[in-house]
């Protein structure tokens, strides 16, 4: 008789507490869960021996990875439903071990073991990250980080990102968020030089430079010099090549440098934007240093970051595992009050902070349509997992800008002189008018 969905609903519903918001759709072509709802497809018992191995994200995660585990349906759906028993039980969930001491649960376990068969560890997916965390951020590993994510080939990411090449929230239009991918990239950088008052003759140093976007903008648009900095090899070779495409060499240049090796300063501006999330807590309020002591006097730095929701107790604040193991290894998420609190204590003088949260969500959510869109060669140019992976931490991440769980942040400080005069205009938010630039 084929009922393993049945017999995992179940068992899940046991483990969770909870009743299961979605349909399952296991193996042996059983199905069970209320109609209608987004479907977990079981496709084999491998997946429900990942589970019991790794309990919660990092299990589920292995899982879609590898196959094991698919969605059909709605996946925003499915993942918002989920995230309610898996992301967000928060205070009020159990620890495995506490779970573990109540006869029911012990009894869902051993009837997953049944249903799973020989409870071996299967292997984790090649995509999988193996992290040292007692050696963090030092150069090295912060080299290895950054190649593990970006470079997993620049014909992948054109997929994903489109013709601007910029991976960081785009800016829209408002009311009502229409309008081209390509033009509200534009718009953002747009709005970045005029935040830091580019003109012709300044210097700009573009801190994690990607694939040359910003140094492209800022030298074509407001005829600045760029030195622009990343880690990843491959950013690097697209970004020179654009760079001469563009005429720019006389003005731009790209360098695979830490940014803690710059010694050519003082610069006038510095753009950091989607780069201090790979600093990481402990290293934070030196990667403000570096960036004071590479600035003019009146110089401003355009600080644009992820951040997440403050906790009552901050010691208890973890690493998102999925994130950690696939997507951004080592990479480590601060409330907006420690990013302003640590650049004042370097000696920076904050004169704005813009939230741009949900421009961050519609950016993604054309993301990932873009690689649904393209979604056979882009598994052609990675592997299947690593597209999945891509797909999974977008449309997650999506929800969580939504759902305000997580946020993004402009925030724009200068190098005020000791005699006060900080050089920002009266009405400090000018650039947002058309005669702002």
């Amino acid at each position: 008789m084929a009922d393993a969905a049945v017999r995992l609903k179940g068992l899940l519903e046991q483990l969770l507490g909870a009743p299961l918001p979605v349909g399952i759709r296991a193996w042996d072509g059983s199905q069970a869960g209320p109609p209608g709802a987004p479907t977990l497809v079981v496709r084999n018992r491998r997946a429900v021996r990942r589970l019991l191995w790794k309990p919660g994200e990092l299990g589920l995660a292995r899982a879609w990875v590898a196959g094991d585990l698919d969605i059909e349906g709605d996946l925003y759906a499915a993942l918002d439903h989920l995230a309610g028993l898996v992301w967000e039980r928060g205070e009020d969930a159990r620890s495995v071990a506490e779970a573990l001491r109540d006869p029911e649960v012990r009894a869902a376990v051993r009837g997953l073991v049944r249903i799973g068969g020989l409870p071996l560890p299967p292997a984790p997916p090649p995509e999988e990250v193996r992290r040292n965390r007692a050696h963090l951020h030092t150069k090295r590993t912060d080299k290895r980080a950054i190649s593990h994510h970006y470079d997993v080939g620049n014909d992948f990411y054109g997929i994903v990102l489109g013709p601007s090449m910029v991976y960081s929230c785009a800016y829209w239009p408002a009311p009502p968020p229409d309008g081209t991918l390509e033009a509200a990239q534009r718009d953002k950088l747009d709005l970045i030089c005029r935040k830091l008052g580019l003109k012709p003759g300044l210097r700009l140093l573009d801190v994690g430079c990607g694939w040359g976007s910003m140094a492209v903008h800022a030298a074509r648009e407001y005829g600045v010099s760029v030195v622009g900095v990343t880690l990843s090899q491959e950013q690097a070779t697209y970004a020179r090549k654009r760079v001469a495409d563009e005429g720019l060499t006389d003005k731009v240049e790209i360098r695979v440098q830490d940014y803690r090796d710059v010694t050519d300063g003082p610069y006038d501006a510095i753009s950091s934007i989607g780069m201090a999330e790979h600093v990481g807590a402990e290293r934070y309020l030196e990667y403000c240093d570096v960036l004071y002591r590479l600035l003019k006097p009146g110089g401003r730095l355009l600080n644009h970051q992820i951040g997440r929701r403050p906790q009552r107790d901050e010691s208890s604040y973890q690493v998102d595992e999925f994130i950690d193991a696939y997507v951004f290894p080592d990479g480590e998420l601060q409330p907006i009050g420690t990013t302003v609190t640590q650049l004042e204590r370097a000696g920076f003088e904050v004169r704005d902070v813009e939230s741009i949260r949900e421009h961050y969500a519609l950016t993604l959510r054309r993301w990932v349509a873009n690689l649904e869109a393209d979604w056979a060669r882009a598994v052609e140019l990675t592997s299947p997992g690593r597209a999945r992976v891509w797909r999974l931490y977008m449309a997650a991440c999506a929800l969580a800008f939504e759902r305000n769980r997580i946020g993004v942040n402009q925030v724009l400080a200068v190098k005020t002189p000791d005699g006060g005069a900080s050089g920002m205009p009266l009405r400090a938010r000018e650039w947002t008018e058309s005669e702002g630039r």
